[in-house]
């Protein structure tokens, strides 16, 4: 993407009131010096979405959604930056230099484009076939599925025609090039025969990205003939372990959480009904790419694969994938139908949403397939699985969520609370978590990661502190600075606010968000800007927690650097003992925070 200088975005930026933009989107009410309303981007009746005028920002409390001008524009209008950029400078009459490519960018930039505009010119091919005599079979299928025209133009869906070359004299004819046309996967090159159309005599499913462009199709034929299901090939445009099949609607969704299926007439089905939150991985079983894209727009997944063996093992597979990222996942039962397709259209949209009301724990639905394995009227095998049982507990490296879990599983499966506590301890004591471990990889990093959530929390708490009261700096300064942040987003939000201190006296936390393209970073910041110190009751109390953060930031610091200590490093050795030096006098200091007047 073009990329401006950092002054002209923050012109930008700062020409542009985020109560203004916003305000067109969303009706806001102030209080006190914050605006709230309805949040945009999920379903809520209590206004949660705050907009704060001196920090340029905004946050909802109850889905995270949160950045500066810019990104509600990315969010809500599925704009790219630039284009939220143009848009911005243009309401405020700001002209954009002309960005510059070199010739290769420009090349690979125009190639792209053109295989995109492929694509959508072969989307318009499709639907038009759809429409057409020869499209009958293919409009009848998805009648007999019992699709209104209405969900059939919402989806793009279409026919490829039973002539093999239809497609690729279309595409011609409207312009398209032969080192474009293999580029988007849509044809089969033969030095004898020539160019053929992939898909032929199928019903066609338009795979589009977040925003809505046609990267590739998806094919099932018509009558007889192999393969049943037909996928694009991976492009230049085409990942399908980084794209999900109907995300580009369910992120605008209301709804709570997304319905993961596995394939498009399950999407199609569950949007119909009215659950325009459903989504499918592409041909696919759900990859660490797919996980890490749900991520940016959910917290929730739902498995509504199917019924069978084959469903089973995929949700089986995917729960420790999507746990890997922070997504909390449930099961919905099927049974007795095979698919949310076959359910709808059997039970209908209310008893589909009760399923979803109750769904299984992710966990609890492990433990239920583990089951199957044992014959628990053979004490022997009854004995085994408990173990196994035990094993599993051990994935949790926290306390107390093991112990709630091991209270539900013992209640569920009648086994005494204490007696199951003491296999898993015995097991924990035989080293069997480490086994664990190497055998389940997700559930290992998902133990390193909360390992180290500690840390970040004082030092997230720390840069709120900082944020709220730039008095603090003077105080701290001598005591803490930038190499006291681990690496990673708070090292770098650290460094920019001591720049922007140092050389203005003030922070600017809107001006930072633009500094950070990936969406999951900028939404971190937002929390980060917009958390809400919890001020205590006396001076005092206030003062001792403030210095427990400063100290706790210092001693993590100090515990790293020692740990990670090359001997011969004698530098590095001193500043080690001045610094505990320093950590020593600052339990004897008095730290103080401004509360702020609303």
């Amino acid at each position: 993407m073009p990329r401006y200088s950092d002054e002209l975005i923050e012109e930008v930026r700062s020409r542009n009131d985020i109560v203004d933009v916003i305000g067109k989107y969303v009706k806001l009410t102030k209080k006190g010096s914050t605006y709230f309303g309805l949040c945009p981007f999920h379903n809520e009746k209590t206004p949660s979405f705050s907009v704060t005028p001196s920090k340029q920002m905004y946050y909802c409390f109850g889905c995270g959604a949160g950045g500066n001008v810019f990104t509600f524009l990315m969010n809500y209008e599925n704009f790219t930056f630039t284009e939220a950029m143009e848009e911005l400078a243009g309401r405020v009459g700001i002209e954009l230099p002309k960005q510059e490519y070199s010739a290769e960018q420009k090349r690979e930039a125009d190639r792209r484009q053109l295989i995109f505009d492929a694509n959508r010119e072969a989307g318009k091919f499709y639907y038009m076939m759809l429409r057409s005599e020869r499209g009958k079979s293919a409009h009848d299928y998805f009648t007999n599925r019992k699709l209104s025209e209405e969900t059939m133009k919402k989806f793009g869906l279409g026919y490829s025609d039973m002539y093999s070359d239809s497609l690729y004299k279309y595409l011609k004819s409207k312009g398209f090039k032969d080192d474009i046309l293999k580029d988007t996967g849509l044809f089969t090159y033969d030095e004898v025969k020539g160019a053929h159309d992939k898909f032929w005599n199928r019903a066609m499913f338009p795979i589009m990205d977040v925003h809505s462009k046609i990267i590739g199709f998806g094919g099932r034929v018509m009558g007889e003939g192999e393969p049943k299901y037909l996928n694009s090939a991976e492009t230049k445009i085409f990942d399908k372990g980084r794209n999900l099949y109907g995300l580009n609607i369910a992120r605008s969704s209301k709804r709570e959480g997304f319905l993961l299926c596995e394939g498009y007439m399950d999407v199609i089905s569950l949007h119909q009904a009215g659950f325009d939150n459903a989504v499918a991985s592409l041909g696919t079983a759900l990859t660490s790419g797919h996980a890490n894209l749900l991520k940016r727009y959910t917290k929730e997944v739902y498995l509504t694969y199917d019924s069978d063996g084959a469903g089973v093992k995929a949700a089986l597979r995917a729960i420790p994938i999507l746990k890997q990222v922070g997504i909390t996942a449930k099961v919905i039962d099927m049974r007795p139908h095979k698919d949310p397709d076959e359910f709808i259209k059997a039970l209908g949209a209310e008893a589909y949403q009760e399923r979803i009301d109750n769904a299984e724990n992710s966990f609890m639905y492990e433990i239920r397939m583990l089951e199957r394995n044992f014959d628990l009227k053979d004490p022997e095998d009854k004995t085994k699985f408990y173990h196994a049982i035990a094993e599993k507990l051990l994935g949790f490296p926290e306390e107390l969520e093991r112990s709630n879990y091991l209270e539900a599983v013992a209640d569920k499966y009648r086994i005494g609370f204490d007696a199951l506590r003491k296999l898993v301890n015995t097991l924990a004591a035989k080293g069997v978590r480490q086994t664990s471990q190497s055998e389940n990889e997700p559930e290992r990093r998902v133990r390193e990661k909360k390992k180290n959530d500690g840390m970040k929390e004082s030092e997230k708490l720390l840069l709120t502190y900082l944020i709220e009261d730039t008095g603090l700096f003077d105080q701290i300064k001598g005591y803490i600075d930038v190499s006291d942040f681990s690496e990673g987003i708070y090292y770098e939000t650290a460094k920019i606010l001591f720049e922007q201190y140092e050389t203005s006296g003030t922070v600017n936390p809107a001006q930072i968000i633009s500094r950070f393209e990936d969406e999951d970073d900028q939404r971190e910041l937002a929390s980060l800007f917009n958390a809400k110190i919890r001020y205590l009751s006396t001076d005092a109390e206030q003062q001792k927690a403030l210095k427990e953060t400063v100290i706790r930031v210092k001693q993590n610091s100090l515990n790293n650097r020692s740990a990670n200590l090359d001997p011969t490093d004698m530098n590095g050795l001193q500043k080690l003992v001045e610094d505990k030096r320093k950590l020593s006098e600052m339990n004897r200091l008095v730290f103080t925070i401004k509360k702020p007047q609303e």
